[in-house]
């Protein structure tokens, strides 16, 4: 009998990598455009296994409960983030939870390093600027990236490419996290939180969202950076206090900023809101800022990563189906 596999909210730019790795595999996938949820767990019936993507939570005790009671194993996330989890509904339900922990580090690192030059180069004042007729070259002298110190908040798979890349490029990379990979040896150096915040000239976080890393950087921590620092969330919204971000950059207290990740950005991320109302008044002051660069979300969307994305959710779905272990578990069943 044929395995089959329904994938919740799926874009267009996944069906066609979802249709080669069915192919390749022999298992039946389908895929609708809604989040799961308990309006929506019972489309999972009938089917061995599934695969979500959403920034909404799965919270609801009801659906773990009736996705066990289908016979479903499992619940594969097609991102690295698994905040929106229930792991212990999971647990209680036999259902093991798996994430894409590194579907593409390049594609966010090759980000960070765009807005970097962005705003390194003052494009956005030179922008405003030249949309008022203006083109002189006052207040705009740019620093060369081979002088500055580059810290990294969160040296993981995508930290460490984002490092790679400063390094190749000339900088001094330094970096906070628990874990110490010695083949980064060569390419940063491991310090504490605070002296990231004191020395670099460039702050970039790619760290997970846990209740340690809620709201990790705050008013505090933007009054330890140096005026002249510019800072880069590319890792998940509620890492920084938005308010404070906000008020620090109001304040001269850093100099740039550019977010591809803002507290409640759903709803907004990925949406055509043309001539509607945005409903975030954070959101709002920041795409006001020319020394700020917001981006909808997309250090994750090359064509590289969704097809990374897609093919290591369905490898995992298919091998826990078949009673495999996956090297993904997040969590779930004990």
């Amino acid at each position: 009998m044929i395995m089959k596999i329904l994938m919740y909210t799926s874009r267009p730019d996944e069906q066609q990598p979802i249709n080669d790795w069915a192919k390749q595999n022999g298992v039946q996938v389908d895929t609708n455009t809604v989040p799961l949820s308990a309006k929506t767990v019972d489309l999972a019936k009938g089917y061995d296994g599934i695969s979500i993507l959403q920034h909404g939570s799965v919270g609801d005790p009801e659906v773990y409960r009736k996705l066990h009671s289908f016979g479903i194993k499992q619940i594969a996330l097609r991102s690295t983030g698994y905040e929106i989890m229930d792991l212990k509904e999971a647990a209680k339900n036999d259902l093991v939870v798996t994430n894409v922990p590194a579907y593409s580090p390049r594609s966010v690192s090759e980000l960070v390093l765009a807005h970097v030059m962005w705003l390194l180069r003052h494009l956005g004042e030179v922008k405003e600027r030249e949309d008022q007729g203006d083109f002189s070259w006052k207040g705009i002298e740019a620093k060369e990236i081979h002088t500055l110190t580059v810290g990294i908040i969160g040296a993981g798979k995508i930290g460490s490419a984002v490092a790679r890349i400063f390094n190749a490029l000339g900088a001094k990379v330094i970096a906070a996290d628990p874990i110490h990979r010695p083949e980064l040896n060569d390419t940063l150096t491991y310090v504490d939180h605070e002296t990231v915040y004191k020395t670099a000239d460039i702050i970039t976080m790619h760290t997970p969202l846990t209740e340690e890393t809620h709201h990790i950087i705050n008013a505090k921590v933007f009054k330890e950076m140096k005026p002249t620092t510019i800072f880069i969330n590319a890792s998940r919204g509620p890492v920084v206090d938005t308010p404070a971000l906000v008020a620090a950059l109001e304040n001269k207290e850093i100099a740039a900023a550019a977010i591809d990740t803002i507290e409640g950005e759903n709803g907004i991320v990925g949406q055509d809101l043309s001539g509607k109302p945005i409903n975030n008044e954070n959101l709002k002051k920041l795409l006001a800022m020319p020394n700020v660069n917001v981006s909808p979300h997309i250090g994750f969307y090359t064509e590289v990563a969704v097809q990374n994305m897609v093919e290591i959710a369905l490898n995992d779905t298919m091998a826990i189906i078949n009673g495999k272990p996956s090297p993904h578990q997040v969590g779930g069943r004990l």
